[in-house]
């Protein structure tokens, strides 16, 4: 009998969420996602120094002899997440995503800035930006900045994604793919209401994904939907046939390792029949909905403030190794 992963693969496209390159070799996905806190563990294990020491001595080089430390770790900052993606894109046929700086996520017009920066460097590199996400927080202002690099070319992954509000605002402004997180929706309920556990099928980040799912193909929303964040292998084989799920690699591995039949969940022709409303979606109706949702304002906000404590924490670690190599 073929594994869940196998079985996974033939009606969802599989992509590795993690910035461990050796992970990524063993799973095979087609696509590969990364973020700051994914980033900042990879440059913490010894088989990545290379790629970390090579980014500061590029930096190095870039800026001369005499420039300040702060300025060469600055530009190896910029550059690692980069430097990451090009590694990853060997071996994976497909797609990268790479994130825009965190503590950007309410800037536009600085995550349009971010967002050009990255795919000039991947282009420079000889990659086609055609396989690479630029990786956006998914507030009002992001979705917005989004909407601008797709206008250009400039193919946007929105993250964070707690609420439907989130979804159809990233659907109707011409988003090419969005990650809702669904172990982070769980954890907070969870917390919220002292249960223990849910059944997947009731699971309230699979509630949540299958919903925008079923929004997204009954009104023809052609933003690609991805699951994300996931807590245990149940979360995932209750999306079976969404457009695609990003896992880890604990869980990639226990799915490779179980066989047993996995049947498809989500589908077109039952979103089509659903009971979904249709939202007129504008920026006064996505902030209402925001304020009134708790566990999106509370978990969006926290994502983005972890995400930039990580890049602080990467920061120090890039200072630290520059003058490790230059003492």
């Amino acid at each position: 009998m073929a594994t869940l992963l196998d079985q996974l693969k033939e009606m969802t496209v599989v992509v590795a969420d993690t910035g461990d390159i050796q992970a990524i070799e063993k799973f095979t996905p087609r696509d590969a996602t990364t973020n700051p806190s994914l980033i900042t563990a990879a440059a913490q294990m010894p088989q990545y120094q290379g790629i970390v020491d090579d980014t500061l001595k590029a930096a190095r080089e870039t800026l001369g002899a005499d420039a300040p430390a702060s300025e060469v770790v600055s530009l190896a900052f910029d550059r690692l997440a980069v430097s990451f993606g090009l590694k990853i894109l060997d071996i994976v046929p497909g797609r990268v995503s790479t994130e825009v700086d965190a503590r950007l996520s309410f800037d536009t017009e600085a995550t349009i800035a971010k967002g050009r920066d990255l795919i000039a460097q991947y282009e420079a590199a000889g990659v086609s930006r055609e396989r690479i996400l630029i990786k956006i927080a998914a507030t009002w202002e992001g979705v917005m900045a989004a909407k601008v690099l797709e206008e250009e070319g400039i193919h946007t992954n929105l993250t964070l994604v707690f609420g439907l509000h989130q979804a159809v605002a990233c659907g109707e402004n011409g988003i090419q793919l969005i990650s809702p997180f669904v172990g982070r929706i769980l954890d907070w309920y969870k917390k919220d209401t002292g249960r223990d556990s849910y059944e997947p099928a009731e699971d309230p980040g699979v509630v949540s994904v299958t919903h925008i799912y079923n929004y997204f193909k009954k009104f023809g929303l052609e933003t690609e939907v991805m699951g994300a964040s996931f807590r245990n292998v149940g979360e995932i084989t209750e999306l079976a046939g969404v457009d695609l799920l990003t896992i880890s690699p604990a869980l990639l591995d226990e799915l490779h390792s179980t066989e047993g039949d996995l049947p498809r969940k989500l589908n077109v022709e039952d979103a089509k029949a659903s009971d979904v409303e249709r939202i007129d979606m504008t920026e006064e109706t996505f902030k209402a909905m925001h304020a009134a949702d708790r566990m999106a304002t509370e978990k969006l906000q926290e994502g983005i403030d972890g995400f930039a404590k990580a890049l602080e924490t990467l920061e120090e670690l890039l200072a630290n190794r520059l003058a490790e190599l230059e003492s």
